[in-house]
């Protein structure tokens, strides 16, 4: 197993009266996708953040291949684990190359100073999002989607065995949603990787997602194939809107419409 949240518990404060996640259990194997979806507030970015040590549970463990992450320093998480999120601005005035290869962290030498195959791995990455275009351009004058795709850069110019990906296509167009999320699988088959994938995009979810995981309230409801865990009644009942399901006509994977109604 690669990643294993066993029984998590966690709250802000200690003052707090609610947990944000509350009794979260859930699997994640080498050479799979598993995408989570729910409503705002339902824990997922914070789930994220307890899976790389970010955010410590106050009960509960997470194991990466059997090791409990409270144990391991961040040098070592980094070599693990990529965490994605949502792009800012940077500080420095970096450009898309540099800001890559920070990225390189857990690798670095003992001067700390980029190697060839540092920089080769960097660009490598930047081909691979479709993003080598903007190596040399400044980090910062990149628009949301461009810079999407140069944080997926750096995330896989660490080597990761296991992506952590929060909205990564919250920003993109429809076409590098696509292209993104095509890659993330990829390479979950070709270099058996681990991915978690949170986002709001449920047939994005279905499509690219081995397997479906639904929360709320800081628990898991359902997860599992897409055909199972995507269903009107849970889809329904997780969101508070009336949900249908059908199948799309080229994948046969679940696809979910708003059922709306018209006065007129």
């Amino acid at each position: 197993m690669l990643l294993e949240f066993r029984d998590i518990h966690f709250r802000f404060s200690n003052k707090s009266l609610k947990d944000v996640i509350d009794g979260f259990s859930m699997e994640v194997r080498a050479g799979e996708v598993v995408t989570i979806i729910g409503p705002n507030g339902a824990g997922k970015s914070s789930l994220l953040a307890i899976a790389h040590g970010a955010l410590k549970p106050q009960k509960g463990a997470v194991l990466f291949e059997g090791r409990p992450v409270a144990g391991m320093s961040r040098r070592e998480i980094a070599g693990h684990m990529a965490l994605v999120s949502q792009a800012s601005d940077v500080r420095f005035p970096l450009t898309a190359l540099e800001y890559v290869l920070t990225g390189r962290f857990a690798h670095a030498g003992a001067l700390g100073f980029d190697s060839p195959v540092d920089v080769e791995t960097s660009m490598r990455a930047l081909v691979e999002t479709d993003a080598a275009q903007f190596a040399q351009r400044p980090f910062n004058e990149l628009s949301s989607g461009e810079r999407q795709r140069v944080v997926l850069a750096r995330a896989l110019a660490q080597e990761p065995r296991l992506l952590l990906l929060d909205e990564p296509t919250a920003n993109a167009d429809l076409s590098h949603q696509i292209s993104l999320l095509s890659l993330v699988k990829k390479l979950t088959r070709e270099r058996n990787l681990g991915a978690i994938v949170v986002t709001h995009e449920i047939n994005l979810a279905s499509e690219f997602g081995d397997r479906v995981a639904l929360m709320k309230d800081g628990r898991l409801l359902a997860c599992g194939d897409p055909q199972d865990a995507l269903t009107d009644s849970l889809l329904s009942g997780l969101f508070q809107a009336q949900l249908i399901v059908d199948l799309h006509p080229l994948s046969g994977k679940p696809r979910v419409s708003w059922a709306v109604t018209s006065d007129v």
